[in-house]
C-alpha cells in the first residue's frame, strides 16, 4: 500500500468515526446517484403518464357534459309538448265538426272543454294565471297599458284584463296587460 492510499483510508476512517459507515467511494457514490436518477425519471415519466390521462379524462367529461346540456336544452319540453298533442288533436277535431251554423254551440261546447284541458294542462306543468281584475295594480305582475276613469273602483285597482299574465312555478313568465282606475276628474 502507498502512502498516499494509507493516509486516504485513514481519512476514510476518521470520518466514518464522525458520519456512521464508511464513507462512500466516488465510484459507488455516482452509482447510488445514477440509480436514485434512474428511479426519479421513472417516477416523473409515470407521473406525466397519469397527468396527460387525467387531461384526457377532464376533456373527455366537458365534452360529455356539452352533449347532455345541449341534449337537454334540445328535448326540454319534449314532455309538455307530447301533452300539448292531444288538445291540438281535439281541436282539429273540433273545426273539422263545425262546417254550418246548426253546430255553432256543438262547437263552442267543444272549444269550451278543449279550453278547459289545455288550462288543466298548464297547472300540471306549473303555470298558474296571474289573477287580475279586481286587483290592486301590481307593477311586478301587471303591464297597465291605459287608464280608465271608473267611479266603482278605487283608484289604482285592476280594472279591465285585455290579456292574462300567467307565473311558472312561482316566476314571472308573462304580466297580466291591464286597465287601472283613475280618480274622476272634476270639472
Amino acid at each position: 500500500m502507498s502512502k498516499d492510499e494509507g493516509i486516504e483510508k485513514e481519512q476514510r476512517v476518521e470520518t466514518a468515526g464522525e458520519e456512521g459507515p464508511l464513507a462512500e467511494t466516488p465510484e459507488e457514490e455516482i452509482k447510488r446517484l445514477a440509480g436514485q436518477y434512474e428511479a426519479a425519471s421513472r417516477e416523473a415519466a409515470a407521473n406525466y403518464d397519469k397527468y396527460l390521462r387525467s387531461v384526457a379524462d377532464l376533456d373527455n367529461y366537458r365534452k360529455r357534459a356539452e352533449k347532455e346540456r345541449a341534449d337537454a336544452i334540445t328535448f326540454a319540453n319534449e314532455k309538455l309538448i307530447e301533452e300539448i298533442l292531444p288538445v291540438m288533436d281535439n281541436f282539429e277535431r273540433a273545426l273539422s265538426h263545425a262546417n254550418g251554423e246548426e253546430n255553432l254551440e256543438s262547437l263552442k261546447q267543444g272549444i269550451g272543454l278543449i279550453s278547459g284541458q289545455m288550462s288543466a294542462l298548464l297547472r300540471k306543468f306549473g303555470i298558474q294565471e296571474i289573477k287580475a281584475a279586481g286587483e290592486k295594480f301590481d307593477p311586478a305582475l301587471h303591464h297597465a297599458i291605459s287608464e280608465e276613469e271608473n267611479p266603482d273602483a278605487e283608484p289604482g285597482t285592476v280594472v279591465r284584463e285585455f290579456q292574462k299574465g300567467y307565473l311558472l312555478k312561482g316566476r314571472l313568465l308573462r304580466p297580466a296587460m291591464v286597465a287601472v282606475s283613475r280618480k274622476p276628474e272634476v270639472h
